[in-house]
């Protein structure tokens, strides 16, 4: 048995460690505070505030699987640990789980009855779930479900004569519309609806045309730029056509998911691209990602940002239309691009893909749910994933499907990175992240990829966030998600 001195000193060392993982976490570098309190975990893995910390950490990076699991070990270690029962229930609650997020709340208020702040919360997360309860309980079923594109009629809708935004005239959305379009954005001027509908009803049109997966060709000579999450940043945006030039026939874009939610300008952003791809629709190709989906919308901001500047109607028509957006993307049979990754399986063909019904909510498994969610792995083979969906897969797995495919290469999105990029599984697998101090406090770079036919070589170009107006991330969020932001 190791002796007392010895074990006080693995205890004092541990504590030691915690505080410098506390400071990182302060300075909001969240993967380092993680290592450090693995490392005091690894000292005194009975210690229930290293879990719990540890967990807040992976909240802070949207990693709530990993969360959910290191919270259920700190309650195991102490079960009247009030702060183990409140950690895994904010990760609960950010996977919309509001059911097992109140179990949770309700026994932080057994464990503090005079708390405040955990009666609050309980009181919200109630609300939240009888709200649930409520719309599942209207909700028409699926096989009855009517188009809500279908009953919209736009060239019914009068525009005011003292309306003095941009105006499309006749069928077409031209470079002169957009222009003044993104120049009235910028001010903080509404698009009047009228236009957003025809915008948005013609891009549904153009993406219910195409297949789950779309091949790009791009000619000698010529570039393509691929982008990645952009997360309601709309005045980053405006940053990225002013770096890389406004999106045409000759400077063409795709956008690889996740437009929307945390950032508070997602229908300026959603508007700009949907336009953007009716004004030329060779110029922007856009990829579905997790956040394009109805459970994500409602509790991250997107969902009552629509309600506040337009409508309840166009609430009901941008889910619809999200389902309408194509899954993945070949560049010249030679670069998959998709928003969040690979697959449980091996022998997944390019053909597989295409042959997915996508117009749907994203199921919770299967080769869909697999591609906007999962997330690459240092180590090889395949691993739970750290978010609760999808899985997290290695560089083998990432090899073996561009053999199999004959391509040489995987773009995709879907994680933050320090550098607004990361390269990873022997440079066969390259992160784009378009959001750059992310939710105004990740401090993170944003980027972009620019290939030029025929090498496809990846050109990636950074850049640093651009002031907005004071609006906050989440303005228009889930009140309860807000509390925990």
């Amino acid at each position: 048995m190791p002796d007392m001195e010895s074990q006080n000193s693995t205890v004092y060392r541990g504590e030691e460690i915690k505080v410098l993982a506390n400071e990182a976490f302060k300075a909001r570098k969240y993967a380092q505070a993680i290592d450090l309190y693995t490392q005091a975990i690894e000292l005194n893995s009975q210690n229930a505030v290293y879990w719990a910390n540890r967990a807040f950490a992976h909240t802070k990076l949207e990693e709530y699987g990993s969360a959910i699991q290191d919270a259920s070990k700190a309650i195991e270690i102490d079960p009247k640990y009030s702060k183990g029962y409140y950690r895994r229930g904010a990760a609960f609650l950010a996977m919309g789980k509001f059911k097992e997020a109140l179990k949770d709340f309700q026994q932080v208020k057994k464990l503090c009855p005079n708390d405040p702040d955990a009666a609050k919360k309980l009181k919200e997360c109630e609300k939240a779930v009888m709200k649930l309860k409520f719309e599942e309980a209207i909700a028409t079923p699926e096989s009855e479900r009517r188009s809500v594109a279908d009953a919209i009629d736009f060239r019914s809708i009068d525009v005011e004569q003292q309306y003095s935004g941009a105006r499309i005239e006749g069928d077409n959305v031209t470079l002169d519309f957009v222009k003044n379009m993104l120049d009235d954005f910028k001010n903080q001027k509404c698009l009047h609806k009228r236009y957003a509908f025809q915008i948005v009803l013609q891009t549904r049109d153009m993406l219910r045309a195409l297949p789950s997966l779309v091949d790009i060709n791009i000619p000698d000579g010529k570039r393509f730029t691929v982008c990645g999450d952009v997360h309601g940043q709309f005045y980053d945006l405006l940053n990225i056509f002013e770096l890389n030039g406004l999106p045409s026939e000759e400077n063409p874009y795709l956008f690889n998911g996740d437009f929307v939610d945390r950032g508070s300008f997602s229908v300026e952003v959603i508007l700009t691209l949907f336009a953007f791809k009716c004004m030329c629709p060779s110029a922007m190709y856009l990829s579905r990602g997790n956040h394009e989906s109805k459970s994500m919308n409602k509790i991250y901001g997107f969902e009552g940002e629509v309600r506040s500047k337009l409508n309840e109607t166009f609430v009901e028509l941008f889910a619809e239309v999200f389902c309408c957006l194509p899954l993945a993307h070949v560049i010249n049979d030679k670069v998959f691009v998709v928003h969040g990754g690979l697959f449980s399986v091996d022998g997944v063909k390019l053909s597989d893909i295409r042959a997915i019904d996508r117009f749907c909510e994203p199921p919770e498994e299967g080769l869909m749910c697999e591609l906007l969610w999962s997330d690459p792995q240092p180590f090889p083979g395949r691993g739970p994933s750290k978010r609760g969906v999808g899985l997290s897969f290695g560089a083998d797995v990432t090899k073996k499907f561009l053999q199999e495919n004959n391509l040489d290469l995987v773009v995709r999105s879907h994680e933050v990175k320090d550098e607004g990029y990361e390269i990873e599984h022997d440079g066969k697998l390259i992160t784009v992240f378009s959001a750059p101090n992310y939710c105004d406090q990740m401090g993170n770079k944003g980027a972009f990829i620019r290939f030029e036919a025929p090498e496809l070589k990846p050109n990636i170009v950074t850049f640093s966030a651009v002031p907005h107006p004071d609006v906050k991330p989440m303005a228009y969020a889930n009140n309860f998600l807000r509390m925990f932001s």
